[in-house]
């Protein structure tokens, strides 16, 4: 299939890992709703999780193409990289935004695995995904900022040892734009939880650690400003297009392993004496999914290389995201239906990789968000929203 001639070093090393990780694993973790600790210890043993990183900082100086392939195959072997792709992602507004104190500072301990940086807060429950509409605030007073306001949907705060959080510095009313006046700051967790910032679990339908927070008079020292103070959402887009390439990569990870998944089975099950993977109707929804994951793969490789290039790639980031995302769904509707009942049972792994694709029709960015990007900003349309 597409993609995999490229990057045949980096395909072999993580799947060799992944095999110390069978599907059992990840079965169990899902069942007891726990976190993999050991699987991410490994991947950041092995360097995996430092590969944004440059070199002079301890990591391995790639892109963002090789780290979705990290990504994607840990997908593909019957994992989740949602516990740690965080780490990935996140590192692009440090990365490309902070200082050279900054990075001397935090980054060689990241890549280490001292420090783990796998959580982001962005959404608050009344914006949602309009992010100049934030109202959580960040109030300058001598060296430190005083944070205060609330954050949804903000993962692996448990797991992680620092979060990059944005918030509004200048207040709305006295900005040209609403894309202005917000900034991000590198949020030490260890210092925060409970000496300002509360968290609170959400229970949802993925094994996904995921919290609401609040912050009241948090203490963040200046030092922690990354970039320039009110340019924070032009800093974190460099994160979520990032973030989309990823994604979208992790996708097509899934659906790939549904494919393999479902393209067995077909010919294993033995149904009225003849294997159901004859029958045209198993066969041409299989192959249609194979189609279009495969289109979608490409879009993948060109928003990555773009991002790579330094060059503008939020289009082609989310039409990446949005192709992968609804391939890999449609790989994981053929692949529960040619089961049938065995489909829903947990041993068969079909369930659970099936709930944790169809995440991805929702978040980081919905569907209907990217085609409203699209209609906007390719085909120039009026502003719907």
């Amino acid at each position: 299939m597409i993609g995999d001639q490229r990057y045949r070093d980096i395909r072999e090393g993580v799947r060799a890992l992944c095999a110390d990780f069978p599907a059992a694993y990840f079965r169990d973790l899902d069942a007891r709703r726990a976190y993999p600790e050991e699987f991410v210890a490994a991947l950041t043993r092995a360097g995996w999780l430092a590969a944004l990183i440059p070199q002079q900082y301890g990591g391995s100086g790639l892109g963002v193409s090789e780290a979705s392939v990290i990504m994607e195959e840990i997908n593909r072997a019957g994992g989740n990289a949602g516990a740690c792709h965080g780490q990935m992602y996140n590192m692009g507004t440090l990365l490309r935004h902070g200082s050279t104190e900054q990075k001397a500072h935090w980054l060689p301990r990241i890549a280490s695995g001292e420090l783990r940086l796998q959580s982001m807060a962005v959404t608050e429950p009344s914006a949602g995904t309009q992010t100049t509409a934030i109202t959580t605030t960040a109030v300058h007073r001598g060296d430190r900022y005083v944070v205060n306001g609330q954050k949804v949907w903000t993962s692996r705060v448990l797991h992680s040892d620092l979060m990059i959080l944005l918030a509004r510095t200048t207040p709305i009313a006295q900005v040209r734009k609403k894309s202005e006046g917000l900034s991000v700051f590198l949020v030490d967790l260890r210092d925060s939880i409970g000496r300002g910032m509360t968290i609170r679990p959400i229970a949802n339908m993925v094994n996904h650690e995921t919290f609401e927070v609040f912050l009241e008079n948090l203490e963040v020292p200046e030092a922690n400003l990354i970039g320039q103070e009110g340019r924070g959402l032009q800093q974190v887009l460099d994160g979520l297009n990032a973030e989309r390439a990823i994604i979208a990569a992790e996708c097509v990870g899934d659906g790939y392993w549904f494919i393999d998944k479902v393209s067995r089975y077909a010919c294993e099950r033995v149904v009225f004496g003849r294997p159901i993977g004859a029958n045209q109707g198993v066969q041409f929804p299989i192959a249609q999914a194979l189609i279009e994951l495969d289109a979608a793969n490409l879009m993948r490789w060109r928003a990555c290389e773009l991002f790579d290039a330094g060059m503008p790639c939020g289009t082609e980031a989310n039409m990446a995201k949005y192709l992968a995302a609804k391939a890999s769904w449609e790989a994981g509707e053929a692949c529960l239906q040619f089961h049938g009942g065995f489909g829903f049972a947990a041993e068969y792994d079909v369930e659970r990789k099936f709930r944790e694709t169809r995440l991805y029709q929702v978040a980081p960015i919905s569907t209907n968000l990217i085609l409203a990007h699209v209609a906007e900003h390719v085909l120039g349309l009026p502003r719907s929203f």
